[in-house]
């Protein structure tokens, strides 16, 4: 992924399109809660501003950011819901006008960064077209934690692509996060895209294989759905374990979401 430009493009149209859902929302449905527990629709945008800011330091004064990574490992537990805690707080206006702003500066930081450049992170450094793969896969899976509490659904587009990706080139590090050691191998995962088009990773020979819809994928991958809940399916014991384990998200294993209950 050499030129970032499209990833940038298709993480301005994802945060738009999330804008739009929020934009005309009465003050007393920022207060619902999401699936995300102990936050609301306020928490789940003043994540995405706070971890927008958080990037944008990152493309522009490495030693601030090197200054908030100090400021992680010091509570490594409550760091990222204090930052979410304290957008909440703001009126919604307020909130929604800093997210603007911050995601702004952020794409014209992007755009304007050195082809070759790399930016630090709280894992390993990033190109500029990783970092904003990282922060479309963000905007999609808290969108989708927005759409949930509003009784939304968001018809998936052909964006995922570069979601669905990240979930193939994290697999190792799912395994890592867990303790275990990832497969020698590689898979082949196919997935099905909105557009209809079949979406390819891997060789087409390998033993383990997933396949299924890319909208389940990167639900599963972002840990919005529960696997049981998707029409996903794994050939091979080590393709059926990755499954069980899958993020593409930073951070230990997250607790994920519950399977539905029957008949509900």
């Amino acid at each position: 992924m050499s030129d970032p430009m499209s990833v940038i493009d298709d993480l301005r149209e994802e945060s738009e399109e999330l804008d739009r859902l929020v934009a005309g929302l009465p003050r007393q449905r920022w207060s619902l809660a999401t699936p995300a527990p102990g936050w609301t629709v306020a928490h789940q945008i003043a994540h995405l501003a706070w971890t927008d800011r958080s990037a944008l330091l990152a493309v522009t004064d490495a030693d601030g950011f090197r200054t908030l990574v100090e400021k992680a490992l010091a509570a490594p537990d409550s760091f990222v819901d204090e930052g979410a805690e304290e957008g909440a707080g703001l009126p919604p206006g307020e909130l929604l006008a800093r997210w603007r702003d911050g995601r702004t500066a952020l794409e014209e930081a992007l755009r304007a960064a050195p082809p070759k450049a790399r930016f630090p992170w709280y894992g390993p450094p990033m190109s500029a077209a990783s970092m904003a793969t990282a922060r479309l896969m963000e905007t999609w899976a808290h969108g989708q934690d927005v759409a949930d509490a509003l009784g939304v659904v968001r018809p998936p587009t052909d964006r995922l692509r570069h979601v669905a990706r990240l979930g193939v080139r994290t697999r190792d590090f799912a395994y890592g996060v867990h303790g275990l050691t990832p497969p020698a191998d590689p898979f082949r995962v196919e997935l099905r895209a909105p557009s209809g088009d079949l979406w390819t990773y891997g060789p087409g020979d390998a033993a383990q294989r997933v396949t299924g819809p890319a909208l389940d994928f990167c639900l599963l991958i972002t840990q919005r759905a529960h696997r049981t809940d998707l029409a996903l399916r794994a050939d091979g014991p080590d393709a059926d374990r990755w499954l069980d384990i899958a993020q593409a998200f930073a951070g230990p294993p997250g607790s994920g979401r519950p399977p539905k209950e029957a008949g509900s």
